[in-house]
């Protein structure tokens, strides 16, 4: 109990009573919150460089805007995940922008561990963070949503999550991915936990397609 009430602490961090109402940028992912500059936790030349190798996965290319918004992948020693990735605007010169707080803003926040082959210990895992979270999350919305991953047209990859929505329309979710495994090697993917939290523009986009 002590390892759960552990991890669920270090997974969100609750710093103003505000997202009782609906706000989830006051909650943390490994100490980054929604709203927070990448340049706090990387080079410029290192965020171009994962905004290029997203670009040439085209992930996303289901969406009906796939390019609004870009994916960075962060690989650090986490102390809960194995590596994070973030949604910021596509806008990867930022010419338009001077502040630094302003630049590479942070949308969404995501903690990933894999689970490779192994889809039966993640929902375990996943269903003890949920209930932790339901308590942290009293107020929230708790959906089920079990997704066909459209991205691989075998219809053999899916998503199964539990969404915590809030009034903003911003959003917390703990989900396994299963992918095929083929689709999975043949594209270099992990599948297994994860753990995100979504500001309301990131959650309209990547529900559109």
């Amino acid at each position: 109990m002590k390892k759960l009430l552990a991890l669920l602490f270090s997974l969100f961090l609750l710093s103003s009573p505000s997202v009782f109402a609906g706000d989830i940028s006051d909650f943390e992912i490994e100490g980054i919150s929604i709203g927070d500059s990448l340049l706090d936790y990387m080079t410029e030349d290192e965020i171009l460089k994962e905004i290029e190798l997203s670009q040439s996965l085209n992930e996303y290319s289901y969406l009906k805007e796939p390019n609004k918004y870009v994916e960075v992948y962060l690989y650090k020693n986490f102390p809960n995940y194995d590596f994070l990735t973030f949604f910021v605007k596509n806008n990867p010169s930022n010419k338009y922008i001077t502040e630094k707080d302003k630049k590479y803003e942070v949308l969404s926040i995501r903690g990933i561990i894999p689970y490779n082959e192994d889809f039966n210990t993640c929902i375990a895992k996943r269903n003890e963070i949920v209930e932790g979270l339901s308590n942290i999350f009293p107020n929230a919305d708790k959906l089920e949503d079990f997704i066909i991953h459209p991205h691989d047209p075998s219809g053999d990859s899916f998503i199964d999550a539990i969404n915590f929505e809030f009034d903003l329309g911003s959003a917390a979710i703990a989900s396994c991915t299963n992918y095929e495994e083929t689709f999975r090697i043949n594209n270099n993917l992990v599948e297994g936990l994860s753990i995100s939290i979504k500001s309301k523009e990131i959650v309209n986009w990547i529900t559109d397609y």
